[in-house]
């Protein structure tokens, strides 16, 4: 059976700006002193494989800036690798796989567009028609289920955290993806919205769908992953791999933070 997705060789460098001063004093300052910015490189991803299946739900672990939404953000299309090539190989249309990526809050929305024009919009997005859309409308304000129905006619601006969450959230789902994407973005939902995300994903792991999240919450990543990669500086860990046992990756990560945290202590 053809992979749900090929990470081959991965490399991704950011490069940062450093600057020495700050403002347009500043500025104006270090031009007539000949001072200039410098420019770091800083490596997001090196040499990153691995494949994952159909049907798999891979957790993504690891500390604050180890990847994990460099990665994801790779596996939906949002950038581009400097090395390195992503591929879907089980999908229908290898070149345009359907996916349903949650990124970030309010990634995909307009600020200046109101709830219901934002379906329409991040529907488009997604790869949906208008008419498609429209047919599902309803049951994504069902999923969203806002207090009061006067915020889809809201510029989504004015949203809480809370309210985007649901938004992006209702109207991924309903897109029939094959490979659902997930940062952090779960976090931000109260408990009530949480459980029935994770209702959801628990239903498309039935219908065998591919599903990647980044998770700093171990709870979660035990209830949801079937696998486990650890990233580290960029770089693969650890991976349970397909139907391994998540727990030794987990329990080496934990070991890595607890002597990372003694090194700083001494």
């Amino acid at each position: 059976m053809p992979a749900a997705i090929e990470v081959l060789h991965i490399n991704k460098t950011f490069h940062v700006r450093k600057a020495a001063y700050a403002g347009l004093k500043g500025t104006i300052g270090a031009f007539f002193k000949g001072i200039r910015a410098q420019t770091v490189a800083k490596v997001g991803l090196s040499d990153v494989t691995f494949v994952v299946q159909p049907g798999e739900t891979v957790a993504l672990i690891g500390g604050n800036g180890s990847g994990k939404s460099t990665l994801l953000s790779l596996l939906a299309r949002v950038m581009k690798p400097d090395v390195g090539t992503v591929r879907f190989p089980a999908s229908a249309d290898a070149d345009r796989p359907r996916l349903a990526p949650l990124l970030e809050v309010g990634a995909g929305f307009h600020p200046d567009l109101t709830g219901t024009q934002n379906i329409f919009f991040n529907g488009s997005i997604l790869g949906l028609t208008r008419a498609q859309m429209q047919e599902r409308i309803g049951d994504i304000r069902a999923f969203a289920d806002f207090e009061d129905e006067i915020y889809y006619d809201a510029p989504v601006r004015t949203y809480s955290s809370g309210m985007y969450v649901r938004l992006g959230f209702a109207v991924a789902v309903h897109t029939d993806p094959e490979i659902i994407l997930v940062d952090e973005t779960l976090a931000v939902g109260d408990e009530a919205f949480q459980e029935k995300c994770y209702a959801r994903i628990a239903q498309f792991q039935r219908d065998g769908r591919t599903i990647v999240f980044v998770s700093h919450d171990m709870a979660a990543v035990r209830r949801v992953a079937s696998r486990v990669v650890w990233l580290s500086h960029g770089a693969v860990a650890g991976d349970s791999e397909a139907g391994g046992d998540i727990e030794p990756v987990i329990a080496a990560y934990h070991e890595y933070l607890h002597a990372q945290a003694d090194k700083k202590q001494t």
